[in-house]
């Protein structure tokens, strides 16, 4: 017992060593919003994104140009040397010099291809806002996932220590009983078996954790010194209204994947029409005014210089006659392409309506399984006090009190994943309806204001260092 005493306290002094350099870290303390702020700045795949939308909205402009006059200012200076011979007469040098320029001026009159060119534009830059509101909506299910993740792997961590130390007081217990005479090997046996068993699995949570904490610095760049826990006896969130049919039909209209098939359909809808006005005649005004000079020429004997200054205005007219069959054959590959278009605008419209689906389901089932297991808690901390006391007295036996220790700490950490999974199911559903904003995330914040405090894996294992092996009974021999 004085050995058992020493590593205990061992174990306290460590503990508290921890604790004081960790206090500095307190006020870094992320709940969801700030990992969230953070999430957006650094977040390379967001980044992505959001430079994906910038290419992509400069296809209007450019579109736009092919409506708009064009200038253009060419000139040219040149020299021509050479030996030439007049009426059989001696050869004589020439040394003829000259120069241009001249500004034109190109206004599309009537070309159709640019109209509905300009048309699809913004069909595609449409589409390109929707693949970026598609990309913050997975942001933000990333990092609340990822928040999430890490916040049931430290309750893993929390149950886990619970259980070890638990089994570690009962198998103290059995073997004090096995000692005076009150209790068989069988009983200690068991017990050992349990604690070896429980240390192997807060191990394993040690594990999940360091993974969970991976995975939210790979989005932030930058682990959080600590997070905010969830406060598990919070109101989980509910669906509003609360209504199946609601949702789905919002899903298939509104789901940010829908409506980038419906801008990808208009774009393949145009592009038939464009492919078809390779047909039509073309009507541009122009207009251009330039200068040219020379000295002379090298096929004159006289050098009679040259200076013309001239300005012109016209119109040009193109007809389009015949080019191999190939605008046919454009517009037949324009129509395979908005068949395509169309099946997969189907296809997301199934799959919103899936998802949202899915995602009421999880959330109604997801607050009765987490009112069923506050109870369950409950029930089974009143069932565990129940079996200690039966083993005092001689009535329940020592199996009786771990599997009855099992029981709580397996319904407490199935209670915390219960409320996580309904949290990020309720954001799924609004994502798959297409309403998911940052206000919903700042709800759910709210939902960690009376949650403990996490510390990163650093603090973490600092803080427990020596708990794992710092208390081990010896084994039975």
């Amino acid at each position: 017992m004085t050995e058992l005493f020493y590593r205990h306290l061992r174990a306290g002094l460590m503990l508290f060593m921890a604790g004081a350099l960790c206090a500095p870290a307190a006020a870094q303390v992320e709940d969801l919003m700030d990992v969230y702020r953070k999430a957006i700045e650094h977040d390379p795949l967001h980044e992505s994104a959001r430079r994906t939308l910038e290419a992509a909205e400069q296809k209007l402009p450019q579109a736009m140009a092919g409506l708009l006059p064009a200038v253009a200012l060419t000139g040219g200076t040149g020299r021509q040397q050479a030996d030439a011979s007049f009426s059989g007469a001696a050869a004589v040098e020439r040394d003829v010099r000259s120069w241009n320029w001249n500004l034109q001026l190109t206004q599309p009159l009537f070309r159709w291809a640019n109209v509905v060119a300009h048309r699809q534009a913004g069909a595609q830059v449409r589409q390109a806002r929707e693949q970026y509101r598609l990309a913050e909506h997975e942001l933000m299910l990333r990092v609340a996932q990822a928040y999430f993740d890490v916040l049931v792997a430290h309750e893993g961590i929390s149950v886990a220590d619970a259980q070890r130390q638990a089994v570690e007081q009962q198998l103290m217990l059995a073997r004090r009983n096995f000692e005076v005479g009150m209790a068989t090997v069988t009983d200690a046996y068991e017990a050992q078996s349990r604690f070896d068993l429980a240390r192997a699995q807060a191990v394993a949570a040690r594990t999940e954790s360091d993974a969970r904490w991976a995975e939210l610095e790979r989005i932030l760049g930058t682990a959080p010194a600590g997070l905010r826990s969830l406060d598990a006896a919070a109101e989980l969130p509910r669906p509003v209204p609360e209504d199946l049919q609601a949702w789905m039909s919002r899903a298939r209209e509104e789901h940010p994947q829908v409506l980038i098939q419906l801008a990808a359909q208009d774009a393949a809808a145009s592009e038939i029409e464009r492919s078809r006005a390779a047909h039509w005649p073309t009507l541009d005004l122009t207009a251009s005014h330039g200068s040219n000079y020379a000295s002379g020429t090298v096929s004159s004997p006289a050098d009679i210089s040259t200076r013309v200054r001239s300005t012109q205005l016209g119109l040009q007219l193109s007809i389009p006659l015949y080019s191999g069959g190939a605008i046919d054959s454009r517009v037949r590959e324009a129509i395979s392409f908005l068949a395509r278009a169309d099946a997969e605008l189907e296809a997301a419209r199934r799959q919103a309506a899936a998802s949202a689906r899915q995602a009421f389901s999880a959330v109604a089932n997801g607050r009765a399984q987490a009112e069923a297991l506050r109870s369950a808690v409950q029930t089974s901390q009143s069932a565990l006090d129940a079996n200690k006391i039966g083993y005092r007295i001689g009535t329940r036996i020592n199996i009786d009190v771990l599997n009855a220790e099992q029981q709580l700490h397996a319904a407490r950490r199935d209670l915390f994943r219960a409320c996580t999974d309904t949290i990020l199911q309720s954001l799924r559903l609004k994502a798959a309806a297409g309403t998911l904003a940052v206000e919903d995330i700042e709800s759910i914040n709210r939902l960690t204001a009376a949650g403990g405090i996490i510390p990163a894996p650093a603090a973490a294992l600092a803080a427990t260092a020596g708990t794992i092996t710092a208390a081990q009974p010896q084994r039975m021999r």
